[in-house]
């Protein structure tokens, strides 16, 4: 009997799971900039290494999460990683979800300093109380919103890459005359390990959330095409972004947020607009980090949840008032590092699968 997939199902997976990475670094442009565009025209090899990675170990965990649905004790780190890693991983992605809290919030805070000229604190304060409202929420209706914010970003991001390479594609080829700027931002020396890292941290630290919502799907064909369809999104919107980035690199190389100087450029309007949904797309990924966290330490729908929820976000908040551009060339490249011996376990897995 042949699977059902309804399509309204795989759109809303698929939009999903493009609102995780959707966060602060990559929607305001700090992650692609470091990860991808700062390594010149080997950015466009980072983008296949990087196709291939998510396109393996995405769906591969969100099958899983629906494989496993009607399993209350299913653990998706020691299924992959067996007892001692997984144990340890059962762990570590829920602090290392903590630390991307962080870096959202100062993103938050970031977007709207550089475009609005406000306080850094106000907007880190605003995030750490949107992402507690969501999870009071909770993760369905949660789901719901983040669904349509992911696909609005894409929209955006592809919209101003578009424009912005058009119109200034000369500039491209000037990329090679900025190399010490570029060195300067690189988060590791070698250009290959950028890309490893990049899909490391985003799918150890997503692991839980993506195991979640493979279970939400109504087959395993949803759950699958859903991850598929995302991943495609993901790296149209970082080709389109790396390119229009490249164009400018001698000044973005300087910037904060290098997608809000980008849209700000062709229009002051779109800026504003596009600001927004900077501030909608680091919500999706804070609030899913901030339900993540609290559903490995206490039970969900509590009032002791909603304590613990709390007391997460303040923290996050102020430890979100640290640089923002700095928290991702420090913070991220560790956790990619620690997350190797995970993706290596899903790919694993996956690859011995599709060979049967």
């Amino acid at each position: 009997m042949e699977e059902k997939c309804n399509k309204k199902t795989v759109l809303r997976i698929m939009g999903a799971y493009v609102a995780w990475v959707m966060g602060s670094g990559f929607a305001t442009g700090q992650e692609i900039l470091q990860f991808f565009t700062s390594y010149g025209y080997r950015s466009f090899i980072l983008l296949i290494i990087n196709l291939a990675g998510f396109l393996v170990i995405g769906p591969a965990i969100l099958e899983t999460g629906y494989d496993n649905k009607e399993n209350d004790d299913f653990n998706q780190c020691r299924y992959f990683c067996g007892d001692k890693a997984g144990k340890f991983y059962e762990w570590f992605v829920p602090l290392s979800l903590f630390a991307g809290m962080v870096i959202l919030i100062s993103g938050a805070g970031a977007t709207l300093s550089q475009y609005y000229g406000l306080n850094h604190y106000v907007g880190a304060l605003l995030m750490a109380v949107m992402a507690f409202a969501a999870y009071v929420a909770g993760f369905q209706r949660f789901v719901k919103v983040v669904s349509f914010v992911g696909p609005a970003i894409i929209v955006f991001t592809v919209a101003v890459g578009i424009i912005t390479v058009i119109r200034d594609f000369d500039g491209i080829m000037s990329v090679g005359d900025y190399e010490t700027a570029m060195k300067d931002i690189r988060p590791v020396r070698f250009w290959w390990l950028a890309g490893i890292l990049y899909i490391s941290y985003n799918l150890t630290g997503g692991s839980m959330y993506y195991s979640a919502l493979g279970a939400t799907a109504g087959s395993r064909k949803e759950a699958v095409w859903g991850a598929c369809l995302g991943t495609a999104a993901l790296m149209l919107a970082i080709l389109l972004m790396n390119s229009a980035m490249l164009t400018d690199i001698g000044v973005v190389c300087e910037l904060g947020i290098p997608t809000l100087y980008l849209a700000k450029k062709i229009s002051f309007i779109l800026g504003a607009v596009f600001s927004v949904i900077l501030i909608l797309g680091i919500f999706s990924s804070c609030s899913a980090m901030l339900w993540t966290v609290s559903e490995k330490f206490v039970e969900q729908g509590t009032r002791r949840s909603y304590i613990f929820a709390g007391s997460a976000g303040i923290a996050a908040f102020l430890l979100g008032l640290l640089p923002f551009a700095e928290l991702i060339g420090i913070v991220y490249p560790y956790l990619g590092y620690i997350g190797l011996v995970y993706v290596g376990c899903v790919a694993y897995k996956q690859v011995r699968k599709l060979l049967k």
